[in-house]
C-alpha cells in the first residue's frame, strides 16, 4: 500500500562554492517552505576534518546522509515542502535522500525528492571558496574542491535539473521555478 505523501523536497546540489545555501534560502522563501542546510547536520568531527583539509570518508558521510533523509521524511510526511542544500555528489548518496519518500523504489528515480545541480567552472568555484575563507564564513577550504569534483557523478537517467551556477541568484531561482518542481511527482 502506498503512503499518502503530500510534501515534496528540492535538493540544491553541487560541490562546495556552487551556491547551495544562497540559492536554497532564496528558493525556500519564494516557495514559502523551510530550508535545511546540510552543513548544519555535519558532526563536529566532520567539520573539523574538512577544516583541516581532510576529505570525508564513507563512514563520515553515510550517517550524515541518513540524518538528512530523516529530516526530509519528517517534513514530507507531515505534508510540508522543503528545500535542502546538500552536495549530494554521488548517485548512491542521492538514493539515500530519495528514500525520504516512503513510496520510493530504489533505482527508479521516481520520487517526491527532486535534484537541482548548480554547475560552475572550477575557476568560479575556487574564487568563491577563497573569498569565503578570507571572510571566515565556512569550514571548507578550497584545497578540498578537487576531491569533491572527483566524487561528483551525474547520470541523465536520474532527471537532475542542471543550472549554470555562474548566473545571478535570481536567475537561478527563476530557472528552477520555471521547471515547477513542486508540481512534478514523477
Amino acid at each position: 500500500m502506498a503512503f499518502d505523501l503530500k510534501g515534496k523536497a528540492i535538493v540544491i546540489m553541487g560541490v562546495s562554492g556552487a551556491g547551495k545555501s544562497t540559492i536554497g534560502e532564496l528558493l525556500s522563501k519564494i516557495l514559502n517552505c523551510s530550508f535545511l542546510d546540510a552543513d548544519d547536520f555535519h558532526s563536529q568531527s566532520n567539520k573539523e576534518k574538512m577544516r583541516q583539509g581532510i576529505p570525508l570518508l564513507e563512514e563520515d558521510r553515510i550517517p550524515w546522509l541518513g540524518s538528512l533523509r530523516d529530516a526530509l521524511r519528517e517534513r514530507m510526511t507531515s505534508g510540508k515542502n522543503v528545500v535542502l542544500g546538500c552536495s549530494s555528489l554521488q548517485k548512491r548518496y542521492r538514493e539515500i535522500l530519495r528514500s525520504a519518500d516512503p513510496n520510493y523504489k530504489l533505482g527508479s528515480y521516481v520520487s517526491a525528492v527532486k535534484f537541482v545541480l548548480l554547475d560552475a567552472k572550477v575557476e568560479v568555484l575556487v574564487d568563491r571558496l577563497n573569498r569565503r575563507a578570507a571572510e571566515g564564513k565556512h569550514f571548507m577550504p578550497a584545497t578540498l574542491l578537487q576531491s569533491q569534483l572527483d566524487l561528483l557523478q551525474t547520470d541523465d537517467c536520474e532527471g537532475i535539473f542542471k543550472v549554470d551556477a555562474a548566473l545571478s541568484p535570481q536567475a537561478i531561482v527563476n530557472a528552477i521555478k520555471s521547471f515547477d518542481f513542486m508540481n512534478k511527482v514523477s
